[in-house]
């Protein structure tokens, strides 16, 4: 009998001693179909490998993932159910409302800069509509994807990260959201001095590259955030907010940096000013194209990004 239970405290420590050694560093992964959602998995010190992967788990949406046998023992939480679909009425509605707040604000804040001298400043006209875009992306980035912008719907259906046959369904919503936004504008300010159009300062030459070339910081930034899953997602909504405030100090006085089609659009038709008005329909697509394709040129693949963070001692989620 002592002998018995000799030998059942030994085979008690040795799994115990299996299971700390199959969990000595843990390392948050996100799977390619949950941006933001970590999967969670244990490595073993000096045992990681390039194919040491989950792989063929479906918990949160995880997929093409593999384990490489004997390598480590994974701890996934799968606990939590998916959540159902959001149908394309819902995030069309989503998208328009998230486009009318973005373009009220924006725009409001314009032409009350513009009916007082100037009182807003610079700096607060990038805070409005940075701010804008971050509590946006907060409250419907989880239903509509948050694209607010012709541009960065193009982009992403570009990329394969989003379906070509709800294009023209999310553009329209943000053309009529403008159409709507900068008319509900015209109706409450009086004057409506220039009703917040963007208008180049210089020549057009000059417009199309600023443009084009803030256009493509915000649309690096937006890939990076929402498409990578090695990126902070959490942190999604303050580095785009926080682009856009960005772009605007840097373009604002010369082109009112508009880095969005729709921005120009809706002010535009409101106000029956279409000076200068292909630069700013041209410049942002060309742009956020530009800027998406960049960053899938430069990002860490990310098997390599994988092993490179569970080796990294100072590893922000290792």
């Amino acid at each position: 009998m002592v002998r018995e239970m000799g030998n059942n405290n030994n085979n008690n420590n040795n799994n115990e001693e299996k299971t700390n050694a199959s969990t000595t560093t843990s390392a948050y992964s996100s799977p390619g179909s949950t941006p933001g959602v970590p999967l969670v998995g244990g490595y073993k010190n000096g045992h990681a490998k390039k194919k040491s992967l989950l792989s063929n788990c479906k918990c949160l949406g995880a997929n093409d993932w593999t384990l490489e046998d004997g390598t480590f023992s994974p701890r996934v939480f799968c606990s939590l159910p998916s959540p159902p679909p959001v149908s394309t009425a819902r995030k069309v509605g989503a998208e328009f409302v998230g486009t009318f707040i973005l373009m009220f604000a924006g725009t409001a804040t314009a032409i009350v800069n513009q009916k007082t001298e100037g009182a807003e400043t610079l700096i607060g006209c990038a805070a409005s509509s940075g701010l804008a875009v971050m509590i946006i992306i907060l409250s419907t980035g989880h239903i509509s994807g948050a694209h607010l912008n012709p541009a960065v719907t193009i982009s992403f259906a570009a990329l394969k990260h989003f379906p070509w046959k709800h294009v023209p369904m999310y553009i329209t919503a943000q053309v009529i959201a403008s159409i709507c936004a900068a008319f509900a504008l015209k109706e409450i300010f009086h004057p409506f001095m220039s009703g917040g159009v963007t208008v180049p300062s210089g020549g057009y030459g000059q417009a199309f590259a600023l443009e084009f070339i803030i256009s493509f910081n915000l649309m690096f930034v937006v890939t990076g955030v929402a498409t990578d899953t090695r990126a902070v997602g959490e942190l999604a909504a303050i580095a785009v907010g926080a682009t856009v405030m960005l772009n605007i100090l840097i373009a604002g006085p010369a082109t009112g940096a508009s880095m969005n089609p729709v921005r120009t659009l809706g002010p535009a038709i409101a106000a029956n000013n279409y000076k200068d008005i292909w630069v700013y329909l041209i410049a942002p697509i060309l742009g956020a194209l530009g800027g998406a394709g960049i960053y899938t040129l430069v990002k860490l693949p990310e098997e390599d990004a994988i092993i490179a963070k569970a080796s990294a001692p100072n590893s922000f989620r290792g």
